[in-house]
């Protein structure tokens, strides 16, 4: 079987074929790091986190880069306003980033560029356009000829005739066309600047990405991906950007994952719903998130709310418990039963099914239907009197490879003591307010955990089991 992908340029599911036979070259746009991550920037890492994984367990050599806006209006109003320096915003939040996409199981790239340390790069691209006419000077600002680039709105599917001004583009008077958009921006009083051919200035936001992707990857990459936000205008920008200087095709497959509303709302610091991952993982198991994130098909939008997280918690624990039940049942098993392959067809049969499922446009939601498919046999194998180590083994062994392909994990990991901590206090909390459902939910998490509590008159107390 062949791996199939939603191309947004083409609009149709296309057959994968890498540039090179076995490799693929991905770019995937990161976070500007002027604040935490919301939930919004968390979905395109863990979504493209996973297509990664897939292709990895498929057998490709996947060179990955995602990269860092450090340098952005909203770094220095940051910056203003913390009264700090841009790199020192961008320092902080890069870390926090790293802390907050790792505990949703998010590997790193292999190359996390940011527009700081490639300035050089930046600038020269930019001169190379000027060079060919692409793009023209401005009393210090450079713009580029957007009418100039023939296949201007490929990516968007819209004519140039009837396209907007979109997000970031700002109109002046010292633009050709309204349309053309800022490679170079001059320097303001007060910003963070550096030194260019045009005078002191910083880079517009699209141009990074061109640039970047050249560097590390070359003219034509395999996967381009980001939020379906990032369409118009920065993908389509970075299109026309990199296809003027190269003459190459820029990208083979774009792929966009969807929107997140929260409570059915549209996600808006104006509407007061901007929920930070930070926050969300001080409540929530990280790979619950995770969990949630994967259980819809990433083109789909998708509804955020404490409640929903609740319930997909008790369905993530259905799995775990089936798989914890499985290890369990092991010592008690024995290699005498007539019907080991008859059990053994059934798994791998699943285990095709999964394949099928991420193969057509990695597919998570139906991925996960599996996975519980594989959780309601093996709990229907259990039941039987007697079981086999190789079935229980082949159980095991699927739970962990194919959760490991969604960059989840079967087994408690062993908890901080400040986190244990923590959790005892919401269970005392709890217990206060007479919310004795919860006060028992913590402590069945904590025993899973093997952590034992002990209740005495001058608190509680716990211990590793």
């Amino acid at each position: 079987m062949a791996i199939q992908i939603y191309n947004t340029l083409t609009r149709k599911k296309e057959t994968f074929v890498p540039l090179e036979e076995g490799k693929v070259k991905m770019y995937v746009c990161g976070p500007t790091v002027y604040n935490y991550i919301h939930i919004g920037n968390a979905r395109p890492a863990i979504v493209f986190d996973t297509v990664r994984r897939y292709l990895q367990y498929r057998g490709y050599d996947v060179k990955y880069v995602s990269n860092f806006t450090d340098v952005d209006d909203k770094l220095i109003r940051a910056a203003n306003q913390l009264g700090e320096d841009v790199p020192t915003i961008a320092n902080r939040f890069i870390n926090a980033y790293f802390e907050d996409v790792s505990a949703l199981g998010c590997q790193k790239a292999d190359v996390h560029p940011r527009v700081m340390e490639n300035m050089d790069i930046i600038i020269d691209f930019i001169s190379q356009l000027i060079e060919k006419g692409f793009a023209y000077e401005s009393e210090g600002d450079v713009y580029f000829h957007t009418r100039g680039f023939d296949e201007y709105g490929k990516l968007s599917h819209q004519s140039i005739d009837d396209l907007q001004v979109g997000a970031r583009i700002e109109v002046g008077n010292k633009k050709e066309d309204d349309l053309d958009f800022a490679l170079w921006k001059a320097a303001k009083e007060g910003e963070i600047y550096w030194e260019s051919p045009w005078g002191l200035g910083r880079p517009g936001w699209h141009i990074e990405c061109s640039a970047m992707a050249k560097k590390y990857l070359g003219d034509t990459i395999d996967i381009h991906a980001g939020g379906q936000d990032l369409t118009f205008p920065h993908h389509e920008n970075e299109i026309a950007q990199s296809e003027a200087l190269s003459g190459k095709l820029f990208s083979r497959y774009w792929m966009h994952n969807g929107y997140i509303n929260i409570d059915n709302e549209k996600m808006s610091k104006s509407l007061g719903n901007f929920v930070l991952v930070h926050d969300i993982i001080q409540r929530h198991n990280p790979q619950v998130l995770r969990f949630f994130m994967l259980s819809v098909h990433y083109r789909n939008p998708i509804n955020y709310s404490e409640e929903l997280l609740e319930s997909t918690r008790a369905a993530f624990d259905r799995l775990t418990t089936s798989y914890q039940n499985l290890q369990h049942r092991k010592e008690a098993s024995t290699d005498l039963t007539d019907h080991n392959q008859e059990w053994l067809d059934k798994i791998n049969h699943l285990h095709d099914q999964f394949i099928e499922a991420m193969d057509d446009d990695f597919n998570t939601a139906l991925a996960i239907s599996v996975l519980f498919e594989l959780s309601k046999l093996a709990n229907y194998y259990l039941l039987e009197k007697n079981t086999a180590v190789e079935v229980i083994e082949a159980f095991t062994d699927k739970f962990e490879e194919l959760f490991s392909v969604l960059g989840l994990t079967l087994g408690s990991e062993e908890m901080l003591d400040e986190d244990i901590d923590a959790l005892i206090e919401k269970r005392n909390q709890a217990r206060r307010d007479r919310n004795f459902q919860l006060s028992d939910q913590i402590r069945d998490q904590l025993k899973e955990m093997n952590i034992i509590l002990e209740d005495t008159p001058q608190g509680t107390r716990w211990k590793r089991g």
